[in-house]
């Protein structure tokens, strides 16, 4: 069969028959490319069991990631808001904060309560201890101590007065002085030997009744300072309990705040100091009320009407499990539980926490931390080591908080089966996988909502949105960009990106709609952009540097088609294929093989080849030949088998000594049937090819040969398409090896008789002819060998 030549229809962008847009909230999770992955997503959702969290995976530019917020945000709009979170003060374990989950939006008003009751405490306890009765009730407690005291000082200053002996109190203590007969003191060192003795006796005498005195003082002093503790607490009692009471009756209900509350009292009456006004020199960090009775809420969700959706962009181990501030004091790093700050997980709990899969796989750290907290299902902050970092005064540890929420990762299909499907763990924790398709089939639903989608789109880029030719243009880009004119691409990112380039050229023009000449020049604008490498290659193929003939017969020589990536824009360039063919028995040298510049594609191709030879020529002599193959000019990597065809095919050529049209080029891998397989980037190869016969002038006869098993997938550029509908270039379709040699030498490829053999005026006729005589000369060669052996 002939090569088929295509039409303009065959390869323009495809049209669709008009119909409605889909209104209303819709997403691309209402495209058939994604149902599956949204019915992986409500199954996730829905099962509580430990482990169902969720993977979703498609590729770049797919929505994936705003597809997905858009259905967890819409799910969680029916579901309740969580609990609020705070971290109090353990007064038994200060090391060890307890987290404490109160009603949503009673946090706030707990810690707003308990802000507002310390200067309300300081300001009872002054009142209370500047109130005349409190001042009474001291001055009363003093001055029966020490009346008491001083009577037992008077009876001791009595005794010693028997004895001659005046008792004074002195800050020193006890002071004892001899007295004259006249009851006056006297120097001792103006007393007599004599004297000095009797005195010396009587101090004697007194020591027993002293050391009473102060035994008693001393206890009663005691008694006093105790008193006057008691005093002082059960006057702060009297004076900050009923502000106590108010506040715990406002929290009465719930459990773990009430016991709290008691233990706050209690631990109020013992650290009255903290409440007191402070003297000159304000408290340290971390001694003062504020700071001993903060109310730490490490999770507020008082604002949210429903369960959260929380994106962490960087997931760090500190960005998803918090950390811990801390306070430089003279050198010194300090902290307390007040300082705690909560990470995603805590603002996720109760709710779907949101990770890229990229960021993820980039902390190896937090992943391993993740899935710990998953199993355990607790919320663990702990400080990883600090290198190098100052003294720090005991961190505090906080208790675990218990951990309930769906972990969604996203990400591209590569990390989902390169990175995490690597660990063993991986599906003991995603269990469900939510895989959103490349593309989509053509449906009337799928259009529906693709030209609603579109719509939606563009309102945010011009004030009317975009006209129909516009929705119609795009419906055929993205067909193009699916590699296929029967379906569209589900990576409807790209389509925003069209319209937002086309929204700045309409806005230049002040248009309020945007149209299809408004889209293709936003993507004609886009292509001159990112083709820089793309026109540097065409100069040096202009310029002669890179060899190609357009135009001519040459034979063993053809043109094939490579296709280049610059990561944003993908460009085919011809590439020009020969083969030289002689008598020996190494059959294909392949030299880009040889030259280790080939991968295994490509051997695979060449080896593939050699089959389709042996197949075809060798069922009556074994094949005595060799043939070198090779990319001219080629000084890089190659790889793909997308050549074959071109390969063999000027291996063909340079056996049956037929020249091949140099103004065709031909793309495809073939099999060792002959048959022509599919190949990648079609459309980029066929309009490479253009470009270098439009820079060399085009003729009217030059083209492209591609497989016909891609000829669904051609969706060329509007200018390529032109040209084919005016016919200055064609595109032809192939189904063997057969097809595409009659078009490009324009002698038949011939086929067997009754014999085997081919017709001696065709391409196998005139191939067998010349392996005859290769075969005949190394059988010749050989029994000369023999011979004179």
């Amino acid at each position: 069969m002939p090569a088929r030549k295509l039409d303009a229809a065959d390869v323009s962008l495809p049209t669709f028959d008009p119909g409605p847009a889909a209104d209303g909230d819709i997403s691309p999770f209402d495209l058939s490319s994604h149902t599956r992955a949204r019915d992986a997503l409500e199954f996730g959702l829905t099962v509580d069991d430990p482990g169902f969290n969720i993977f979703v995976l498609g590729e770049d530019r797919s929505g994936r990631m705003s597809a997905t917020l858009d259905y967890l945000n819409e799910h969680a709009a029916s579901r309740p808001a969580p609990h609020d979170w705070l971290y109090l003060n353990n007064f038994a374990r200060p090391h060890k904060p307890v987290a404490y989950r109160l009603p949503t939006g009673e946090g706030r008003n707990f810690r707003q309560r308990m802000t507002a009751l310390i200067p309300a405490l300081r300001e009872a306890l002054k009142k209370a201890f500047e109130s005349p009765d409190f001042a009474a009730d001291m001055q009363q407690l003093t001055d029966r101590v020490q009346n008491a005291i001083g009577q037992e000082f008077a009876q001791l200053q009595a005794l010693a007065k028997e004895h001659r002996i005046h008792v004074q109190q002195s800050p020193q203590g006890l002071q004892l002085t001899p007295l004259s007969d006249a009851g006056e003191p006297v120097p001792y060192e103006d007393l007599t030997e004599e004297q000095k003795e009797a005195i010396g006796a009587s101090i004697d005498a007194l020591r027993a009744p002293i050391r009473d005195f102060n035994i008693s003082a001393a206890r009663q002093s005691a008694a006093m300072a105790e008193a006057i503790v008691d005093l002082r607490r059960q006057t702060a009692a009297d004076a900050v309990s009923p502000l106590i009471d108010e506040f715990a009756q406002a929290f009465e209900r719930l459990a773990g705040i009430s016991r709290w509350i008691v233990e706050l009292r209690e631990d109020l009456l013992d650290h009255l100091n903290l409440l007191l006004p402070p003297g000159d020199t304000p408290p340290p960090f971390g001694h003062r009320a504020e700071d001993r009775y903060a109310v730490n809420l490490i999770v507020d969700n008082g604002d949210l009407t429903h369960q959260p959706v929380i994106v962490e962009p960087n997931p760090t181990y500190e960005n998803l499990f918090g950390y811990i501030e801390y306070h430089s004091a003279n050198g010194v790093m300090e902290t307390n539980f007040s300082m705690v700050r909560s990470g995603a997980l805590h603002r996720a709990n109760g709710g779907i926490l949101v990770l890229r899969a990229d960021a993820l796989a980039r902390e190896p750290y937090a992943w391993e931390a993740l899935k710990g907290a998953l199993r355990d299902k607790e919320i663990r902050i702990e400080e990883r080591p600090r290198l190098g970092s100052l003294p720090m005064v005991s961190a505090p540890k906080p208790k675990p908080m218990p951990l309930d929420l769906k972990v969604v990762i996203v990400g591209a299909p590569r990390l989902f089966y390169a990175f995490f499907t690597l660990d063993p763990d991986f599906k003991t924790y995603f269990k469900v996988k939510a895989d959103i398709d490349a593309d989509l089939e053509i449906t009337e639903r799928n259009l529906a909502v693709y030209r609603g989608l579109i719509a939606k789109a563009a309102k945010r880029f011009a004030e009317r949105g975009c006209e129909d030719g516009a929705v119609d243009y795009l419906l055929g880009q993205s067909a193009r960009w699916s590699g296929s004119r029967d379906k569209l691409s589900a990576s409807f990112e790209l389509i925003e990106d069209a319209l937002a380039e086309a929204g700045v050229i309409a806005d230049a023009e002040n248009a309020a709609c945007l149209t299809g000449e408004h889209i293709a020049r936003a993507l004609e604008e886009r292509q001159r952009r990112n083709a820089r490498v793309e026109d540097r290659a065409q100069e040096e193929i202009d310029r002669g540097t890179i060899m190609i003939d357009t135009s001519g017969h040459v034979i063993g020589q053809i043109n094939g088609l490579t296709v280049s990536s610059t990561g944003d824009h993908n460009f085919g360039r011809p590439a020009r294929v020969t083969a030289r063919t002689f008598a020996g028995e190494l059959g294909i040298i392949n030299i880009e093989r040889h030259a280790m510049l080939a991968g295994p594609i490509q051997v695979k191709g060449a080896y593939e080849i050699e089959g389709f030879l042996n197949g075809r020529f060798a069922q009556t002599f074994p094949l005595s030949f060799s043939a070198s193959i090779t990319f001219e000019q080629n000084y890089g990597g190659v790889d793909g088998d997308s050549a074959s065809m071109a390969e063999l095919i000027a291996i063909l050529s340079s056996l049956a000594d037929v020249p091949i049209r140099q103004d065709i080029a031909i793309t495809g891998s073939v099999n060792q049937w002959g048959r022509a397989q599919a190949i990648g980037g079609a459309n980029e190869k066929i309009e490479g090819f253009y470009r270098t016969c439009e820079a060399q002038g085009l003729t009217g006869d030059q083209g492209v040969v591609i497989p016909r098993a891609n000829e669904s997938h051609l969706v060329l550029r509007p200018t390529v398409a032109r040209a084919v509908a005016d016919g200055k270039f064609h595109v032809w379709s192939m189904e063997t090896v057969e097809d595409a040699i009659e078009l490009l030498t324009g002698v038949p490829a011939g086929t067997p008789g009754g014999d085997g053999m081919y017709p001696p005026d065709t391409v196998c006729g005139r191939a067998w002819e010349k392996l005859e005589r290769y075969d005949r000369a190394l059988s010749a060669r050989a029994a000369v060998r023999r011979g004179n052996a």
